[in-house]
């Protein structure tokens, strides 16, 4: 096991802390992530063919909750309208600062600015193209909409907004089967049952998963008069809407 494969969770925990992304955490973030979430890879992929689509010239993409910047790197490499730049913001000084030190080895030209920061405070405006990568799911549900509705009002006309989520399903019969087949495909990535139910506990607290419905009547609310599903993997989705 090299120092970074994610092994957090492997050992019992005399006190069990909520999760947050920490020293720890960035560390093996690229290890913990490709191996919690299927289809990572390929949604990340295909956010970067969304963001070279829907990006306008003159206009702002945004990252929110970037943490090591894999999405701002996939939209830098196939954004190709004149004067875009990117803008990513997380509020965890560890990951933005390993995360600029890996987007300074890229060598695409499009402007990314890292900034360590409250998402929820930062000016949203003439923006083209907003992400938000497994992100709405740690803000308060109480304050989920303000943000959408946010968004909203700073994304030009034909702007789009890509929204990726775990999600929860309303019928007791489809959560633990999606539930136990998430713990299936963990272990088969490596994680033993301990280390799936320590950061299952940690995690409680922190992130809030909500049903499909919940997200889409959310952005239809907040104005966005297309919303669609374009990615689904056991009990994580992507979405979009556009203004």
């Amino acid at each position: 096991m090299t120092k970074n494969t994610d092994a957090i969770y492997a050992a019992p925990l005399a006190e069990m802390l909520d999760f947050q992304f920490d020293e720890r955490v960035v560390a093996v973030f690229p290890d913990m992530i490709q191996r919690s979430v299927p289809g990572y890879g390929m949604m990340i992929t295909t956010i970067g063919i969304l963001a070279a689509r829907y990006a306008q010239a003159g206009s702002h993409c945004y990252d929110l909750g970037c943490s090591l910047g894999a999405v701002s790197l996939a939209m830098r490499q196939r954004i190709a309208q004149p004067d875009c730049d990117i803008i990513a913001i997380d509020n965890s000084p560890a990951m933005i600062e390993q995360g600029s030190a890996l987007l300074a080895r890229d060598t695409s030209t499009v402007p990314v600015t890292m900034i360590c920061g409250d998402l929820q405070e930062v000016t949203i405006d003439n923006a083209s193209v907003v992400v938000l990568n497994f992100t709405l799911q740690f803000i308060p549900l109480n304050q989920r909409l303000k943000l959408i509705k946010r968004i909203y009002a700073g994304l030009k006309p034909g702007g789009i907004l890509i929204l990726s989520e775990k999600i929860s399903f309303a019928e007791p019969g489809r959560q633990q089967f999606h539930v136990e087949l998430h713990h299936d495909f963990k272990r088969a990535n490596g994680y033993s049952d301990l280390e799936i139910s320590q950061k299952r506990t940690a995690l409680e607290n922190v992130m809030i998963p909500e049903t499909l419905t919940c997200h889409q009547q959310r952005l239809q609310a907040a104005g966005f008069n297309f919303v669609d599903l374009w990615f689904q993997c056991l009990n994580f989705v992507s979405m979009v809407a556009i203004k």
